[in-house]
């Protein structure tokens, strides 16, 4: 057994700004097609309780992806693993665009989902994974920073989206340019990812054994860390998926309008994680998960409750109170580097369960009372966020003078 040195502060640096590209890719490429949602449901005629059975086809492919993303980053790498993602994704994100443009069919748009899905899920736990390598060698808290990247090209790519809605450019061109994109970047910035010799503590047999995923699934904190991950990206999802839509349809807004209301919960959501780490370090994990998901239900019924000119205010105190939940979850999932591989994998697994099961309940319940109120779902998830937020509670580390 060898243990592996810290690699020079340069390369950490590097490693630093690579991990934040893939942050800003990854969530420029989401977002371009959440931001289309709204007219992939016109384009196709879709029900509430259609669109959401077709937006579950991408849950099921993380669902897919997830489980297996943790032992595919140890016998890769994370960039070689985060490469073969970003293609997968890719072939994805075209299927989409040739199902609603060209194809014209429901079936052909779930089956390039299923791909993005796959793509998305393993992209971000081999992101994740760096970004907690990188936080490790820095000594101090940023995936907060990182998870804000990845809000900050949700940001851009939703305006854009929402400038292609208005001027009615094809879903699928729209698609087409975010690959270009994905596969001229993800190269460039997995040159500068940590040398795979350091990727780990211990030698690749060690931390299989202690870390395994079966063992993973077996620890009640990873388990409760998982619950409150599910809250976040529930909180988060259902705001990334219908935001748009309920504003829209509920409201009677023309479609850009709705997306200009994703749009300022993805901008308040960002400042949040910017902004965060610093109250994170001040008053720690807990107090501060406890009230932003209380901001977040409050947020959601002003969007539900607050009329169309309150429900954008609603959508940036949503976005604030979403902030932080999945970011400081994977933090706690990677408290020990030799297990982080391993938790990770178990912890974002169940967080997007709330990908799988969130779409075709909101689609149910927007049938029945109306997407706008569908919404209101997202305070039952809080309570349960509330009741597991204790075990995502910063170890006990000596005090360095």
């Amino acid at each position: 057994m060898s243990v592996v040195s810290a690699p020079p502060v340069s390369t950490v640096r590097a490693a630093r700004t690579a991990v934040f590209a893939a942050f800003a890719v990854n969530g420029a490429a989401f977002a371009a097609f959440a931001s289309r949602v709204p007219d992939i449901k016109h384009a196709l005629g879709l029900s509430a309780g259609a669109l959401g059975l077709t937006l579950l086809a991408a849950s099921l492919g993380s669902v897919i992806g997830l489980p297996l993303s943790g032992w595919i980053v140890h016998r890769l790498g994370a960039a070689r693993t985060l490469l073969g993602a970003a293609i997968i994704q890719s072939v994805g994100l075209v299927g989409v665009g040739i199902g609603v443009d060209v194809a014209g069919t429901r079936a052909v748009v779930m089956a390039g989902l299923v791909l993005v899905g796959i793509g998305t899920g393993v992209f971000d736990v081999s992101m994740n994974l760096e970004g907690a390598e990188v936080e490790r060698f820095l000594g101090r808290a940023i995936m907060p920073h990182f998870h804000a990247a990845f809000s900050g090209g949700t940001v851009v790519s939703a305006l854009i989206g929402a400038g292609l809605s208005f001027l009615h450019v094809p879903v699928a061109a729209h698609l087409l340019g975010v690959v270009v994109l994905l596969l001229l970047m993800t190269p460039w910035f997995l040159r500068a990812f940590l040398p795979r010799s350091v990727e780990t503590d211990e030698t690749g047999a060690e931390v299989r054994s202690e870390a395994g995923i079966g063992a993973a699934w077996r620890e009640p904190r990873t388990l409760l860390i998982g619950v409150v991950v599910l809250a976040a990206a529930f909180t988060e999802g259902t705001a990334n998926d219908w935001v748009a839509v309920a504003l829209s349809d509920g409201y009677g807004l023309e479609r850009w309008v709705g997306v200009v209301g994703f749009a300022v919960f993805l901008t308040a959501m960002t400042a949040g994680r910017l902004l965060g780490t610093r109250v994170l370090d001040r008053r720690g994990r807990v107090p501060v998960l406890r009230v932003l998901f209380v901001s977040a239900v409050v947020g959601c019924l002003l969007v539900v409750f607050g009329g169309p000119v309150l429900a954008f205010v609603g959508a940036a105190i949503w976005g604030v109170g979403a902030s932080l939940g999945f970011p400081v979850g994977m933090s706690a999932a990677a408290d020990d580097p030799k297990r982080a591989a391993a938790r990770m994998s178990v912890v974002s697994t169940i967080g997007y369960t709330a990908f799988l099961a969130g779409p075709p309940l909101l689609g149910f319940l927007g049938d029945h009372v109306g997407v706008l109120h569908s919404l209101l779902v997202v305070g039952a998830m809080a309570v349960v966020a509330l009741v597991a937020i204790p075990a995502i509670r910063e170890p006990a580390r000596p005090r360095v003078e």
